[in-house]
């Protein structure tokens, strides 16, 4: 991976983004593009649009979310402690004792607490913890004092910063989907610097708000760039960890490239040309079933007006939604060629329509 694309990974990991609260790393991704994308735009959602050739009769989307799941204060008590709520899905077990940042008037590091083990009852051993057992702890004596620095509906993340492990791993918190955000960034940089996208085939490349709450920001931008074709990159579950099931949803690998999807959310015509754009530039991919609906922003973009053919690609990810998931850096790169030589396959006259017998999709993808 590039120098510069690993700090800027690094840059929109440490700044926070949970689902409305996306502004920080929207700017981030902005200034990122700016030089490279011939037109950058901002929708009233908050998602951020960056488009080369805009004028072109053929658009390709490209959703990669910005927001990250994360808390948001919804009461401060009369000693100061502070109640919060989850915005998107996370895992209640791995926040115990964690670090956080309150983003209020000042951005407030705080420990989520929970009542000592030494005061433990049987129940409490055996069962997983409710939001409503835990608070914040900002060093608070009553509500006066912690109304100086933060109120009600402030959001709240984890304190954990990217770090390096061994080889080209790394682990930090909201990698879903800051990676998709960075991928993202270094397509439209890409295919600036070096070509090959048909003049009549535009590329939209977003950073989608919101999807870990719905997909409310794809919903929307889709409807607006009206794509014929679309491509959702997103962080998919690794399953090559100890007491991993992959019987129970499929096999995806760290370090042996991104998982491409098939199923109803994928285009069986974006499907052809992913996998053999992946084999003919000799791109490690990994092959995945999805056999509902896609829980990524190309669920959305999918069903968009009459219809668009989409395609989903997920980078292997450990842990995911925890305050400490962890990524091999080899997938990032081999999904942004993978990416980039899709958009340049692309042609003003390429037909996604699903075709009858798997003879004429070969004989299609072969013109």
């Amino acid at each position: 991976m590039r120098h510069e694309a690993f700090n800027f990974l690094k840059m929109i990991v440490a700044t926070p983004s949970p689902s409305g609260f996306e502004q920080p790393v929207a700017k981030l991704y902005r200034e990122y593009v700016e030089p490279f994308a011939d037109k950058v735009t901002t929708d009233v959602m908050g998602n951020v649009i960056s488009v080369i050739n805009p004028g072109a009769s053929m658009r390709i989307m490209y959703a990669g979310h910005m927001d990250e799941v994360g808390f948001i204060v919804h009461h401060i008590d009369e000693n100061g402690f502070l109640f919060f709520s989850t915005i998107g899905g996370t895992d209640v077990a791995t926040e115990i004792g964690q670090r956080v940042r309150v983003h209020g008037k000042e951005h407030v590091l705080g420990v989520v607490g929970r009542k000592a083990i030494q005061t433990f009852q049987l129940s409490d051993s055996t069962q997983t913890p409710s939001l409503k057992d835990l608070w914040i702890d900002i060093g608070a004596t009553s509500r006066e004092e912690a109304e100086t620095v933060v109120q009600v509906g402030n959001p709240v993340t984890i304190e954990s910063a990217l770090a390096v492990l061994r080889g080209n791993y790394v682990v930090g918190r909201a990698f879903d989907n800051k990676v998709g955000l960075l991928i993202g960034a270094e397509v439209v940089r890409s295919l600036a610097q070096n070509g090959g996208l048909h003049p009549d085939v535009g590329i939209y490349v977003l950073g989608t708000v919101q999807e870990e709450i719905g997909s409310r920001g794809a919903q929307t931008a889709a409807f607006n760039i009206a794509p014929q074709t679309a491509l959702a990159v997103d962080m998919g579950v690794a399953m090559d960890y100890p007491r991993a099931r992959p019987e129970e949803q499929g096999r995806l690998d760290l370090g042996k490239g991104p998982g491409i999807s098939q199923g109803a959310n994928t285009n069986p015509v974006v499907l052809g040309i992913l996998t053999s754009a992946a084999r003919d530039r000799q791109i490690p991919f990994q092959q995945q079933a999805t056999g509902g609906k896609s829980p990524t922003d190309a669920r959305v973009v999918q069903e968009s007006r009459g219809g668009v053919a989409t395609g989903v690609i997920s980078v292997p990810l450990r842990y995911m939604h925890t305050p400490s998931e962890v990524l091999c850096l080899d997938d990032i790169q081999a999904t942004i060629e993978l990416v980039c030589e899709f958009c340049r396959r692309i042609r003003p006259d390429t037909d996604f329509t699903p075709l009858a017998t798997a003879e004429q999709g070969t004989k299609r993808l072969a013109v």
